[in-house]
């Protein structure tokens, strides 16, 4: 049987998170089988009428349209983003949040659907998440997606307190968070913005919103800049997940639910090797 993550992993770390259901009929597969079967579509992307039920389940073998039915109901809950909190919340102590990188990211939509727009630089239909990544370029959290044709300030404060939002949910402060800004968000309103919420934000300068140089200098760490790559890497991880380097969910709830998905993956799998590690 193929699997993303071990079965124990699944029930321990998982399970306990997602709602639980008070009405309706129990499934007779197993939820851990269930919770196995979505994330190797995560890992594969294939299409939800392809999936190999029968090697995915032990015993009852269920149609597609259950799994999926799952999956968008666990979706509509927000239950992705409640057990990736929780699982930060238990693990706070091995996250490195000494340096913390911030980025924008367009994924090409493939079907439409909610929050699409066209992005002229990549010529095709694309969704906008902003994405908050630790020094180990583990993901931490991300924004609620917008359409492509928006670049990565539009709406900054809202977006940006979504993020901060699930830290503190995770009881991960913001207080003296370091925090590193590509160009992209060079903007006085952002820096307002972080320093509302305590954290240091070191932002590469926008040469093109220089106007004179007499303008009030801001700090900013070239040597600790350097370490953005991490989160470009982070970006590399997510896309060796297929349901989430290309988006075909016409829904924004299953978008986020995907890449939620993905960071409980990651991190479960991190966090597991740290584990073994003392």
């Amino acid at each position: 049987m193929f699997v993303v993550l071990d079965k124990d992993t699944i029930v321990e770390e998982i399970i306990p998170h997602l709602p639980k259901r008070k009405r309706g009929f129990k499934p007779k597969s197993p939820i851990s089988e269930i919770i196995n079967c979505i994330l190797y579509k995560l890992k594969t992307g294939i299409q939800w009428t392809l999936l190999p039920m029968e090697q995915l389940f032990s015993e009852v073998v269920p149609s597609y349209k259950t799994v999926f039915g799952h999956y968008r109901k666990w979706c509509e809950e927000g239950a992705w983003q409640t057990c990736w909190v929780e699982i930060l919340k238990k693990n706070k102590s091995k996250i490195d949040c000494s340096s913390c990188d911030f980025d924008g990211s367009q994924t090409p939509a493939k079907k439409g659907g909610e929050q699409v727009g066209y992005q002229a630089r990549k010529k095709a239909k694309t969704t906008n998440s902003l994405f908050l990544s630790d020094r180990q370029g583990l993901m931490l959290a991300m924004s609620q997606p917008i359409s492509g044709e928006h670049h990565d300030l539009y709406n900054i404060k809202t977006h940006f307190q979504e993020i901060t939002s699930i830290l503190k949910k995770a009881e991960i402060s913001t207080e003296g968070l370091f925090v590193n800004f590509d160009a992209g968000f060079d903007s006085e309103n952002l820096r307002k913005i972080t320093a509302s919420e305590g954290i240091i934000a070191n932002i590469c300068e926008n040469k093109r919103n220089q106007k004179s140089p007499s303008e009030t200098e801001h700090y900013f760490d070239k040597k600790l800049y350097k370490e953005r790559y991490v989160i470009e890497r982070s970006n590399a991880w997510m896309d060796s997940f297929r349901s989430v380097l290309n988006r075909f969910d016409t829904t924004v709830s299953s978008w986020i639910g995907f890449n939620y998905l993905a960071f409980i993956v990651l991190g479960l799998r991190k966090f597991k090797q740290k584990r073994k590690s003392r």
